[in-house]
């Protein structure tokens, strides 16, 4: 799921692309969303690149390529053939594998007192606001062992910012509802100014908090400390083998 500002950017850069041959300049970008500062496109690019949506191609000014677009919206030319670049890494020891969790529809009977039921909340790059959902289609029943005290929900991974700490896209994360971390966490982090959460390592010194990807494709972000907003902590994960 995008924001309103990553969708409008995106098909912006489509069509542009679309029409020119050429992707537009920052203070194009800029111009056509009414921001007040590039900054706010570089975040924007970043969060698109995240859920592969884009691509930039090294070493060549104004590159940006589009590997696909929403689904169900084709911007004003739908002649271009969108493909994603497939991405694996190799598989970490916390990865459960689909035969030790099933996907129940809401509702459905309670499991026995041997398994748990968690909510899956919706997708996470690595990105929608968690306090933006406000229902689920499916509950994710888990072994305990997964899970520690308190309250959990599960994510659907899109993207591949984590890739080297094992977390592929496609993957469901479960997380342990919590505000607090420690440095070096995998957290759900929510970005105040961007309204939307994002799933990376977190690093905190003073009023600075770092996010921090499992990828060296994307650089670390810093914010202020009250520009970001812990929502919960990386515990398990769990993987479908297709």
């Amino acid at each position: 799921m995008l924001t309103k500002k990553q969708k409008d950017l995106l098909l912006f850069i489509h069509d542009r692309v679309q029409e020119t041959g050429v992707s537009p300049s920052f203070d194009e970008m800029k111009d056509a969303l009414e921001l007040k500062s590039k900054s706010g496109i570089h975040r924007l690019i970043t969060a698109l690149e995240e859920r592969g949506f884009i691509r930039r191609l090294a070493h060549r000014a104004r590159a940006l390529e589009i590997l696909k677009l929403p689904e169900g919206i084709h911007g004003k030319h739908s002649k271009s053939s969108l493909q994603a670049d497939a991405t694996g890494a190799a598989l970490n020891n916390n990865v459960v594998s689909i035969a030790d969790a099933q996907l129940k529809p809401s509702g459905n009977a309670q499991p026995d007192a041997s398994s748990f039921t968690v909510p899956v909340m919706g997708r996470i790059a690595a990105g929608v606001p968690i306090s933006a959902i406000q229902d689920h289609n499916n509950d994710l029943v888990v072994s305990p062992h997964m899970l520690g005290a308190g309250n959990h929900y599960a994510l659907e991974v899109h993207g591949d910012s984590m890739i080297d700490e094992g977390i592929l896209d496609g993957d469901t994360v479960l997380i342990k509802e919590t505000s607090s971390a420690r440095n070096g966490d995998i957290v759900v982090a929510f970005i105040v100014e961007e309204e939307e959460a994002t799933l990376k390592k977190i690093y905190k010194s003073g009023n600075t908090i770092e996010l921090v990807a499992a990828n060296p494709a994307y650089e670390p972000r810093q914010f202020t400390s009250d520009k970001v907003q812990v929502q919960g902590q990386l515990v398990g994960l769990v993987r479908k083998y297709h």
